[in-house]
């Protein structure tokens, strides 16, 4: 089973310096939606692992998340895209937890459940802590430089953790992915009947 961790704030939807903290606040990156269907029409599973650290702090319930991330499946449904599981770390950064990445919980959970082969994986995300996370379980990682991408490839750090790719966003890791895999994308450039129109 081909299968991508996809990080959230940042590289499927914007990421507020203030959090996203209910569904009016939730805006997709372009692209983002177009790259998620290819992925679930190539055969890849979707697995999304974020850092919810306005729940530990209390900006926003469990309650409202867990209703965020339910309109993000649906609205990636409706646009062609499946992702089959989520999981969120609503812990503050001090209290040291493993499921935080750059700590790897999220993913180990998600690969023992859903019976994944990391090594045979991919993980996305626009900071060196999703990188991190994704090293440390043996996938292949792609740094976007949508959300903290681009400050995050001027970090020394990077030398550290460096990614497998680096890719403008999304959509361009899609296409990476699709390439390393062999799979042709014939619909790529094709335009989505009413993308990014959301269902009432």
């Amino acid at each position: 089973m081909r299968a991508v961790f996809l990080d959230r704030d940042g590289v499927i939807n914007y990421n507020r310096p203030d959090h996203v903290k209910d569904w009016s606040e939730f805006q997709f990156l372009p692209g983002a939606l177009t790259a998620l269907r290819l992925l679930t029409n190539a055969g890849f599973r979707i697995f999304v692992v974020t850092n919810q650290a306005a729940v530990g702090r209390g900006l926003m319930s469990v309650e409202t998340l867990e209703q965020i991330h339910a309109r993000l499946r649906d609205i990636a449904s409706y646009h062609g895209a499946q992702i089959d599981d989520i999981r969120y770390c609503p812990h503050r950064p001090e209290e040291q937890c493993h499921c935080r990445k750059p700590q790897p919980g999220m993913l180990e959970d998600l690969a023992a459940r859903h019976r994944i082969n990391c090594r045979e994986a991919y993980l996305v995300g626009d900071a060196l802590s999703d990188i991190a996370a994704g090293q440390r379980m043996g996938c292949q990682t792609i740094l976007v430089k949508t959300g903290r991408g681009a400050i995050e490839l001027q970090k020394p750090e990077l030398r550290r953790y460096q990614p497998s790719f680096i890719a403008p966003d999304l959509l361009g890791a899609a296409r990476w992915m699709l390439a390393e895999e062999a799979v042709s994308a014939p619909f790529a450039t094709l335009p989505l009947p009413g993308a990014f129109v959301l269902p009432q």
